[in-house]
């Protein structure tokens, strides 16, 4: 049984709701990823900042990444999977709620991500190729 952990990119790190957007982007670039799992002040997850949300929703708003907080930036209801879970539960969290990344939660700590990347890496064919139609499909109007 291949589980989250097997498959997760370890060594994924927080950004804490408190700091601000530059301050994001700086570790993005030090870690080379494109998004950051933010915490609460007891390290609990609260939301996922992308490089997409600090370009869209902060600088091509007129706001200064200097002044906004990860924390301003979360929204929603952040998915995260156990580091146990099987590969079919990853995926399919990954599905219904139509997301690219998934933090890799353990003993209530952040132990990892799972990206396209990593899926990609693991995963058969017939698995990416059945996940990426249901993630990146849209609905048409009707």
């Amino acid at each position: 049984m291949t589980t989250a952990g097997d498959i997760m990119h370890r060594g994924a790190q927080w950004i804490p709701a408190h700091e601000t957007l530059d301050r994001a982007a700086q570790l993005m670039r030090e870690l080379n990823v494109g998004a950051l799992p933010i915490s609460d002040e007891n390290e609990r997850l609260c939301g996922i900042l992308t490089d997409r949300d600090i370009v869209v929703g902060c600088v091509a708003m007129g706001h200064d990444p200097a002044r906004v907080t990860a924390g301003e930036m979360a929204k929603g209801t952040p998915r995260w999977i156990d580091a146990n879970a099987e590969v079919g539960e990853v995926l399919r969290e990954m599905r219904e709620h139509q997301i690219r990344r998934l933090p890799v939660i353990q003993d209530k700590r952040l132990v990892g991500m799972i990206s396209e990347a990593d899926l990609a890496r693991h995963l058969a064919d017939d698995q990416i190729a059945s996940w990426a139609g249901s993630v990146y499909a849209r609905t048409v109007p009707g």
